[in-house]
């Protein structure tokens, strides 16, 4: 049996999750380019999530690390990361994030998710994703995309 595509099997988390943020897109990049940028969590993650102001991850080919976000408030804390060739989670005590990706065609299919991971937080959660979720992954789309094409 095949195992589904990244972009599937984030569908998948995200729907599991009720993640208030979620969106797929297709880019005309190629996934090599386009995961260049998102492989690079260090250098590009600060760059596509406006509240991280620093993603510290350990050197080394491991699939699975552990890393240190800053948030825009200097707020630390711990992510555990699984990164592979169109797979991205990371995950705190508070939150999960995810992002996969998929060749198409000459393009690439992307797929972001985030959630909050305590459960009282998921009224905030509903009204986020009213508010501000379409435009938060349209920018997101948008600025892997124009920092893929730069690569």
């Amino acid at each position: 049996m095949n195992a589904p595509d990244p972009v599937a099997r984030l569908r998948v988390l995200a729907a599991g999750l009720r993640a208030p943020l979620y969106a797929e897109a297709t880019l005309g990049l190629p996934f090599d380019q386009v995961w260049a940028v998102i492989a690079d969590l260090e250098g590009e993650l600060p760059h596509l999530v406006s509240f991280v102001r620093e993603f510290r991850v350990p050197p080394g080919d491991s699939e699975h690390k552990t890393a240190q976000a800053v948030d825009v408030l200097g707020l630390r804390g711990p992510f555990d990361v699984r990164l592979s060739p169109g797979w991205c989670l990371m995950q705190s005590r508070l939150v999960t994030m995810g992002v996969a990706a998929a060749p198409d065609g000459p393009g690439t299919r992307l797929a972001v998710c985030g959630a909050a991971r305590p459960a009282a937080l998921g009224p905030v959660q509903r009204v986020y994703r009213r508010l501000l979720g379409g435009r938060r992954t349209r920018a997101f789309f948008r600025e892997v995309e124009r920092r893929a094409a730069l690569r």
